[in-house]
Order: structure tokens, then sequence, then C-alpha cells
């Protein structure tokens, strides 16, 4: 890829600040994990994976901030870490790995606590690599030469460690010489699909139109659209999917419109804890993000909104998922 999404400067984390795209390519350097979860917050880095990867980094740079390195307080910077986003089930996982490995070899000076931080951390970020390619090349088998995929949100290079889980898919596709065409949605309301997804794919030469979100509907009607790929926030026991706002809905389109319905996501984001959707912890956004987007108001003063930043898709209406291990059918597959 022709950019960094994160990588580690000695004992900072740089993030591609992603709230500057497309306009400005700008770096950001941290050396203060509370900075980290604010950049988090406000979407500086976002995308599950990255935040995984973010937050393990996060760990060591706190733990080099504060220089505390007793279990304990590395568990409570840890706690801290893992409450900047609720939904994105890599973020706690990511915490919980560094911390058990911790746990596991209890090294016993500052020096070796942040060895084995930084060398987890950089393991996750390797692993992610990794995880992206090989669920790009299973997708890929699901995807015929001339094809068009319509994607949703930004589930690219932009959101994790590697070449992506959604846009995986595309850019091994790419790759493999399959020419095909890619459809990204706006993603409302802060864009994504418009500013990322499309800013990204057009670095790598791939032939992509954006969209409105309404429109959707309109092309797979037309028969303009082979598959929709997208990407996943947290995957309950039961194939429930968290994901960007806005994927529910083209999930009920594709399966009226009969069009195979895949989620690509690694294997971290399958959370067997949580049985179902319904318990998967939607983030409600401030409503700044739909009145006044980007600084410039666009509803009445006062007026009531509701923003939650993911939807649940259920399900049966999911023909696949891709992941790093292979292609597990959905409950619409089955």
């Amino acid at each position: 890829m022709k950019f960094e999404t994160l990588q580690r400067v000695g004992e900072k984390l740089r993030l591609i600040d992603q709230t500057r795209l497309p306009g400005d390519i700008v770096y950001n350097d941290y050396d203060d994990y509370h900075e980290i979860i604010k950049a988090i917050q406000r979407l500086e880095v976002r995308g599950a994976p990255a935040i995984g990867i973010a937050a393990a980094y996060a760990l060591a740079v706190g733990v080099v901030q504060t220089g505390q390195y007793e279990i304990k307080q590395i568990e409570a910077i840890g706690r801290t870490i893992k409450d900047a986003r609720p939904t994105a089930v890599n973020l706690a996982w990511a915490i919980d790995r560094v911390l058990s490995r911790l746990k596991q070899e209890t090294p016993g000076s500052l020096d070796a606590v942040l060895k084995l931080l930084w060398d987890e951390a950089e393991i996750i970020h390797e692993e992610d690599r990794l995880m992206c390619t090989r669920i790009g090349e299973h997708g890929a088998s699901l995807i015929n030469a001339g094809d068009a995929i319509l994607t949703h949100c930004n589930a690219g290079a932009l959101a994790t460690g590697g070449i992506g889980t959604a846009l995986g898919v595309i850019y091994a596709c790419h790759y493999q010489g399959k020419n095909i065409s890619v459809y990204a949605d706006e993603t409302r309301p802060l864009l994504q699909g418009a500013r990322l997804t499309s800013w990204e794919l057009m670095q790598e030469g791939i032939d992509v139109t954006l969209i409105c979100d309404s429109m959707a509907a309109v092309l797979m009607t037309e028969g303009r659209i082979n598959h929709v790929v997208v990407g996943a926030d947290r995957i309950a026991k039961n194939g429930d999917t968290a994901n960007k706002i806005g994927t529910y809905g083209l999930a009920v389109h594709a399966k009226y419109h009969n069009v195979p319905f895949y989620v690509a996501a690694p294997s971290s984001t399958f959370d067997e804890f949580i049985e179902t959707g319904r318990g998967i912890p939607v983030e409600q956004r401030a409503a700044e993000e739909i009145t006044e987007g980007f600084g410039h108001r666009t509803a009445p003063d006062n007026v009531q909104t509701f923003s939650p930043a993911f939807d649940i898709t259920p399900n049966e209406l999911v023909s696949a998922f891709i992941t790093d291990t292979g292609i597990r059918p959905g409950g619409r597959g089955r």
C-alpha cells in the first residue's frame, strides 16, 4: 500500500489522521496513551482490527509514560483504553491478549515488561497483516472476473494492519487480474465510504464508483451488483453482525434482490461470549455528527437526534463469512 495506517516509531505510535482524508495526508505521533484514546474516539484511527492494534500499542505507550509496571497498574491502564469505544470487540480482545501474556510470563523489571508489551503489540500487528491477506485470498474465490462489488463504510487498509477485510477481498481480486469494479456507499453521516474507501481504492488504480447510501437498491434492481462485501466490528456467537450503520438495510436489499451478502472479518472479531446480536453494545455518537457534519449546520437548532454508529445484521441475512481460516456459511447460505 502507498500509506501506513499505524506504525511503531521508537516508543511512540504513529497514526495517519483519517479525519483529514482525502484532502490532507497527515501523520501524528503519540507518546501519551490518553491522546491515543482520544484519537480512537474521534475516529482518527478506526476499523475494528486497527483499533485493536492501536490499543495494544497504547498499552505499551502507557507504561512508558507512567513508568508503572505492576500488573494491577497495567490492568488499570488497559481498562481505560477498553472504554474508548464499546462495539469493536478487537479493542478489548487485544488488551486482554497482551495482559494474558504478561500474567503468564511475569517479567520482573520495567525494561522486561516494556519489551514484552511492544513485542506482543507488533506480533498482533503482523498477524493482522497475514490475516487480511488470507481473508482476501479466501474471498476472491467467491468472485468471478468482471464482477461488480458493493461495499459499505471502510474495511480496507485504513481499518486494519494489512490490506483490509472487505477491501482485502477486492484487492486480492485486483491483484489476480479479475478486472472487477466497485461501488462504494458514501456511508453517512461521516462519509467513510466517500472520504476513505474511494480514496484508498483509487490509490491502487481500482475502478470505483461512489454512490449515495440510498442508491444501492436501485443498482441491485438494475442487476448491476453481483456481490455485497462488508466488514464487521463484532460478530455474535449465532452470527449476528455489528457493522457500520446502514449495513442491515443493505443486507435486506441484497436478500430481496438475490445478491450474495458476505461479511469479511478476522477470527478475532467473532465474540463467543455474546450469544446474539441483542447482546452487542451499540455505540451512540454525538448529535453534531448528523446536525452539523464537517462544521456546517444542516438541521434546525435543538432538533432531537438518534445516531447509533452501528446496526446489527441478523445471521439469516448473511450468505457467508469470509475469514482468515476459510469460508463459513451464514444463515442465508445454509
